[in-house]
């Protein structure tokens, strides 16, 4: 086994002790973010919190406790060094040696599995998902797994030099990250409101439009010249309330121009052109009232069940105060006055 410096040792045994919740916690936040996303959902619900509990035990673990035991970090230093950080057989902290040689390597197993499943089982990914959502999933998915998956290569080369480790691990990880930047620059769109800034790729000029607030995405998109045939207006006009209709993208809280626009290869302006000139309304107030549409068909159905906010969040409004303005703004009247009036009709 390789010995190390006091220093080294000090230096190995402080990052241990800072980074071992963290990598208790990763494998959840990977999950649970991958989970959310394919089920559309924007709030953690409750029993979400407990995939949290890991990582509390981790943090309980490596605190120093009066009764915490004696620990050999000068051994744990030398399991770290030889690049068996995720496979520590000594005892490490307040709980045995087993909480993390065998406790973390099944959390990440564990969970890397159940990310797979959430993925592979989701209806709405299939449904409300646009198919740039889908490609940046599954690519978050793969890439999150080679990296996960790549920690249990010690066991493969166990028994092999530490500088064949060393440099297996380095090139393996260079290759893939080549990889990935290649194809980002070959599949630049599917990062953009992820890892970039949204852009229209087409033949116009670029604009960044998916962080701006809509008042700031209008006043942008007036200041291009747009010209537009008739029959292409009315093409555009029918593919946009074809794909709002067939998919239902308003369910979706975050849903905005740019992500129709890149959905039905339509440069944003020309988009934004069609809502005000032929609709007659902008963007914000026709996504709204495909949303309130749902809700006048869904309140009757479920109001036994669920409250108006509830109802309100389904149909894809991201507050209630929105929603209440919207549906004023929509029907001249607030839901229950417009549902009692209903009823008397």
């Amino acid at each position: 086994m390789l010995l190390v410096s006091s220093n080294q040792h000090n230096f190995l045994a402080f990052f241990y002790q800072l980074f071992t919740p963290v990598y208790f916690l990763g494998p959840a936040c990977f999950y649970l973010y991958i989970a959310n996303f394919v089920s559309a959902r924007t709030r953690f619900g409750k029993l979400d919190w407990l995939h949290l509990i890991p990582a509390v035990l981790a943090l309980i673990h490596v605190l120093p406790l009066p009764f915490s035991p004696s620990i050999r970090w000068e051994v744990i230093a030398n399991q770290i060094t030889d690049n068996k950080q995720l496979f520590i057989t000594e005892r490490s902290g307040n709980f045995a040696a087993w909480f993390y040689y065998l406790g973390r390597p099944a959390l990440l197993l564990g969970y890397l599995c159940a990310s797979w499943f959430a993925v592979l089982k989701s209806k709405t990914i299939h449904t409300l998902i646009s198919d740039s959502d889908r490609k940046w999933i599954f690519f978050f998915l793969k890439a999150g797994t080679f990296f996960q998956v790549v920690s249990f290569m010690p066991l493969i080369v166990w028994d092999m030099k530490e500088p064949m480790v060393n440099v297996s691990f380095i090139l393996l990880n260079c290759l893939v990250l080549l990889v990935i930047v290649v194809f980002i620059l070959h599949q630049p769109r599917m990062f953009y409101g992820y890892l970039f800034v949204s852009v229209d790729l087409g033949n116009d000029a670029v604009e960044v439009v998916k962080e701006l607030p809509e008042p700031v995405v209008a006043a942008t998109l007036v200041s291009k010249k747009v010209k537009l045939l008739p029959d292409q207006l009315s093409t555009y006009s029918d593919s946009m309330k074809s794909y709002m209709e067939n998919k239902a993208p308003y369910l979706q809280n975050d849903f905005q121009i740019v992500d129709l626009a890149g959905e039905l290869d339509i440069p944003v302006h020309h988009c934004s052109f069609v809502l005000n000139n032929l609709l007659g309304k902008n963007f914000r107030d026709w996504i709204n009232g495909y949303r309130i549409g749902f809700f006048i068909e869904q309140y009757p159905l479920k109001s036994e069940l669920m409250t108006i906010e509830a109802i309100a969040y389904e149909s894809g409004f991201k507050s209630l105060a929105t929603f209440y303005n919207a549906f004023k703004k929509e029907t001249g009247l607030m839901p229950k006055t417009f549902f009692s009036q209903k009823k008397v009709s």
